[in-house]
């Protein structure tokens, strides 16, 4: 078996200041939260220090060996990022939903265009593309554009709960449907809306694959420093093929370089760190 690639103690450190994960930069306010997301394009909702890649429950702890407890519901840091998560739903200035392998995602808007060109399904495919459950949840939010779970489940004749759950999590995946608000009286339950809805301008601009895993890989390295082989298809969910298309792209451009086969590092002339140029001796 070979050895898992180590990341430098330097791009460690980049990735400390890049990633909130020390305590000054801890994340305690929804603005604060949104500011993030903004900066590093993408990051995981509730995954901790096991999982690569971003992430707000770490950046919520700020510290870098952050690690969710057994029993999250006492936990203060697990509760705060569960209010950030559902007050950042509220306002609507970043995009969330589960995303590819499941995985609850918070997305910056000037991303959107290209998450949706890998993995948003057009109205003409969703036919095809989607099942029954699904076109039957959605063409009641079409009607009606936002709706409670419960009466969601009525209206579309999905009433088993898991196929209405599966169905609900193949539109979020399929970057149609996005959770609106979640509401906690008299009992817990999302609405549900149109992701078009919020975020028109991001989903209904066409762009070119090639294009959008170049940039959805630029937005990793920018607040990585450097990636290590499989990485960037960890954390997003691409595969490695497309992740290495997207990286590669990034090098013919000159705003990465590749050290070794899967490693690529930020080009000497981008101006996004000059502490981590500087440490990885540039």
């Amino acid at each position: 078996m070979r050895p898992k690639p180590s990341i430098p103690s330097e791009v460690e450190e980049y990735r400390d200041e890049r990633w909130c994960r020390e305590g000054a930069r801890a994340i305690t306010t929804v603005v604060a939260a949104e500011r993030f997301i903004e900066q590093v394009g993408f990051t995981a909702c509730m995954t901790d220090s096991r999982r690569p890649g971003p992430s707000l429950y770490v950046a919520v702890c700020g510290r870098r060996d952050a690690v969710l407890p057994r029993q999250v519901q006492k936990d203060p840091e697990t509760s705060l990022t569960w209010t950030l998560k559902d007050q950042l739903l509220r306002r609507g200035k970043v995009y969330y939903a589960k995303l590819a392998r499941g995985k609850t995602t918070f997305i910056a808007p000037r991303l959107l265009p290209y998450f949706n060109a890998i993995w948003g399904v057009r109205p003409s495919d969703e036919r095809r593309r989607l099942s029954s459950h699904a076109r039957a949840v959605l063409k009641v939010l079409r009607h009606e554009w936002e709706m409670a779970s419960i009466d969601l489940r009525k209206e579309s004749g999905v009433s088993d709960r898991v196929a209405f759950t599966r169905a609900i999590d193949e539109l979020q995946a399929a970057m149609i449907v996005i959770p609106s608000e979640a509401v906690y009286l008299p009992k817990f339950t999302y609405l549900w809306t149109l992701a078009v809805s919020r975020f028109p301008d991001g989903l209904m601009r066409r762009v070119d694959r090639d294009l959008a895993l170049r940039e959805i890989a630029r937005a990793f390295l920018t607040s990585a420093g450097q990636t290590i082989p499989g990485e960037l298809a960890r954390v997003t969910g691409l595969s490695r093929p497309d992740a290495g298309r997207g990286n590669r792209a990034l090098v013919a451009e000159g705003y990465a370089t590749m050290s070794s086969p899967g490693f690529y590092e930020l080009a000497s002339g981008v101006g996004v760190n000059s502490l981590l140029v500087a440490s990885l001796g540039r």
